[in-house]
């Protein structure tokens, strides 16, 4: 693939991207900060690297100068943990194990998985399913099971995991700054961010 045509298909992706979904997807950031209820991110790979920085982004940049922020927390950044899990019970285990330990009935669980059928992030679901609480997944090509299982799908229709990937974190963004725009309107107004402001 070129560098043409993977701009093509990735434009044509994020057109394809079913907004009414992510719209879904901010409100229910919005809910879980005024609940005061944790959101839980997860991945494997570049989905794992988009966990993070989701959970950074939202830590900081959506939170700061907020008195109420958004409670979040990546899986896998707790590295020394993971690979505790994932020695002595079984990579499959990596996130339902620590999702054991926190996870209440208010909570949101974000689990990202280019192929929708990583089994770590399918057991966690159904964990967060059994307990009650609120899950998105994030998939890329047919969606696999994840797509089937969560509450809430936000799909990238390409048979390409860069792509998905890419899209994924596009999708954050986005809601970060249509949160932003709703907790911070002075500064959706004036056309600038809290980041913007900061790195001023």
């Amino acid at each position: 693939m070129t560098r043409l045509e993977y701009r093509k298909l990735l434009q044509q992706t994020l057109n394809d991207i079913d907004l009414d979904s992510v719209g879904l997807m901010t409100e229910i950031f919005l809910q879980a900060r005024e609940n005061g209820s944790r959101i839980y991110t997860m991945g494997n790979g570049g989905s794992a690297a988009n966990a993070s920085h989701a959970a950074g982004d939202f830590l900081k940049g959506a939170s700061f100068g907020l008195e109420k922020r958004f409670n979040i927390i990546c899986l896998n950044d707790n590295i020394p943990s993971l690979m505790a899990i994932a020695n002595d019970i079984g990579w499959d285990d990596i996130f339902i194990e620590p999702l054991r330990n926190f996870l209440k009935p208010d909570d949101v669980v974000i689990g990202i998985s280019g192929s929708g059928n990583s089994k770590n992030i399918l057991k966690a679901i159904n964990f967060t399913k059994e307990i009650g609480a609120k899950s998105i997944g994030m998939t890329g090509f047919d969606g696999g099971e994840l797509k089937k299982v969560c509450d809430l799908s936000i799909h990238s229709p390409a048979m390409d995991m860069e792509i998905a990937e890419d899209v994924h974190m596009a999708v954050f963004n986005m809601v970060k700054k249509e949160v932003m725009s709703v907790l911070m309107p002075e500064n959706a107004s004036m056309g600038e961010t809290y980041d913007n402001r900061i790195m001023k």
